[in-house]
């Protein structure tokens, strides 16, 4: 929902105690004889499987300042570099080459840079050799894996990913058995969502809007109150299990223009207490990137403004790459946690095709009509899971996510497996009636989970959400009205007058419609 105003870059890898560890081993390669190493670099396998590996370098710049770099190195056994982060990863034969991205190419003297991979090895997986930065020869230090494990590790390590890439099931158990206490462990089983022992979890929900556009305008950081006793006043409508949580890039990283008392490690907190003070009261907490950098004058601009004031068309790559890098390590270690990576894309109005659309959805970097490098999904999605970061994540299509047609052709990797669909849908959307739910939606929902994160309606009527919910349920689906925020229905919508959650007739369809479910 876009907000009334009120007054390829890939995830940076994190060096692991084993990177650490790593230092402290003897060069695999070192340059010539009395030639001053361009850098050293670190080399690990921080994770590996029977046909698999993920793998992390460091470099370290001990010559002169780079404005870009390329680091290539050797494999000897065939090693394959299958997927990349924090740079454009590319593999001819035995060869690797790391180019950096538009936001990393700048490595001062005696500064480092980190990039991850994942890959497939046979037979043996040894260290590779021959590492250069931009053509001149490094130092190299790595810590090899002698005995591989047979199978995935099953305890989660704290660099990404924990598992192998695998193909989820087309069915959810038979007999689901009894389920995890809430809120639940959350992760894919084919099109379901489904808790730590398989059982299917449905949620129903709402937004709470305020996060996304108080701190950016300094009024703060909420809008209302998030205290325990807010909390309990949206349980107080039954078969509430759900909260999204809209976030500002500009305010989680602290810009300078966001007042200090509502930005950087002030807005990081208040929102981690938050979510935590959800999760302590049995509540799923959907965190989502909603009001992003960049600056977007063209068609259906919601502002000129470069900063995260309004809805932007797709997230900027030079902060929302870093922003879901930190967001993720910073809820990684509990998986009740679902990320949305971006509230509402509409490259659409943007691009002069539906393709060149899709295309920049998934992949971002140059998108026509949008003057800043793009973060694709795949971008964002990477950057997430180089945290080692197992968390379901969301994904809202085209249209300002009412549009789903192209979302299984343009599906981004994800090695973890755990991603499902969002879709927004209100009364004034283009795919607003059952017609098109069972044409655009249903296919989509055969495949992965679908969420509706936002529906509503702007007459204060709940006609329209009714008839939605109704297909929502014939399917399974999970869903979130918007928005627990004490508007006028009719500009908002909202669901409530007051936070003791007395509903307005708006929301008294979703109050209701949730209490009839039993």
């Amino acid at each position: 929902m876009r907000r009334p105003t009120r007054t390829a870059a890939l995830a940076i890898a994190a060096v692991t105690t084993a990177a650490t560890a790593a230092a402290l081993l003897p060069a695999l390669t070192s340059p010539a004889a009395g030639a001053a190493p361009a850098c050293s670099v670190t080399y690990t396998v921080t994770n590996q499987w029977d046909t698999g590996f993920q793998g992390n370098v460091v470099i370290a710049n001990t010559g002169a300042a780079t404005t870009s770099w390329d680091l290539s190195f050797g494999f000897a056994a065939g090693q394959k570099v299958t997927q990349g982060w924090n740079a454009t990863w590319t593999q001819s034969g035995a060869t690797v080459h790391a180019t950096s991205l538009s936001y990393n190419g700048a490595i001062p003297t005696g500064g480092t840079v980190s990039a991850g991979f994942l890959g497939s090895w046979s037979g043996k997986n040894p260290l590779p050799t021959g590492f250069t930065l931009n053509g001149a020869a490094c130092t190299a230090v790595g810590q090899p894996t002698t005995t591989p494990p047979t199978t995935p590790p099953t305890t989660p390590p704290t660099t990404p990913p924990t598992t192998p890439p695998t193909t989820p099931p087309t069915t959810p158990p038979t007999t689901p058995p009894g389920g995890d206490t809430a809120p639940p462990k959350l992760h894919v089983a084919g099109n379901k969502l489904v808790d730590s022992t398989g059982k299917q979890v449905v949620l129903h929900g709402v937004n709470r809007s305020g996060t996304e556009f108080a701190c950016s305008q300094g009024n703060g950081i909420f809008d209302g109150p998030v205290d325990d006793t807010a909390i309990n006043a949206i349980k107080s409508w039954k078969g509430v299990t759900a909260v999204r949580v809209p976030l500002n890039e500009d305010c989680w990283e602290g810009l300078s223009y966001v007042p200090a008392a509502d930005g950087g490690a002030n807005y990081i907190a208040a929102i981690t207490g938050w979510v935590n003070r959800l999760v302590a009261h049995g509540i799923t907490p959907i965190v989502e990137l909603h009001w992003t950098h960049g600056t977007y004058t063209g068609n259906s601009a919601g502002c000129t403004d470069v900063n995260a004031t309004c809805q932007k068309p797709m997230p900027d790559a030079q902060y929302a790459v870093p922003f879901w890098t930190s967001v993720a390590n910073t809820f990684k270690s509990n998986t009740s946690i679902v990320f949305d990576l971006f509230n509402e894309p509409y490259p659409d109005r943007a691009t002069s095709t539906t393709e060149q659309a899709w295309s920049c959805w998934k992949d971002g970097g140059t998108c026509p009509g949008i003057s800043y490098p793009v973060a694709g999904m795949q971008d964002m999605l990477d950057a997430v899971r180089g945290t080692g970061a197992q968390n379901v994540v969301l994904l809202g299509g085209l249209a300002y996510s009412n549009d789903l047609t192209g979302w299984l052709a343009h599906e981004p990797t994800d090695p973890t497996g755990n991603l499902a669909a969002a879709v927004h849908v209100y009364n004034f959307n283009s795919c607003a009636n059952t017609s098109c739910w069972d044409s655009q939606l249903a296919p989509v929902a055969a495949k992965v989970p679908l969420v509706a994160g936002e529906m509503g309606e702007n007459t204060c009527a709940h006609s329209f959400v009714d008839s939605f919910m109704n297909w929502l349920d014939a399917h399974q689906l999970s869903y979130l009205g918007w928005t627990w925020n004490t508007w006028d229905c009719s500009s908002g919508p909202s669901l409530i007058s007051a936070y003791d959650g007395t509903p307005t007739a708006y929301g008294l369809g979703l109050k209701n419609h949730l209490a009839s479910l039993g």
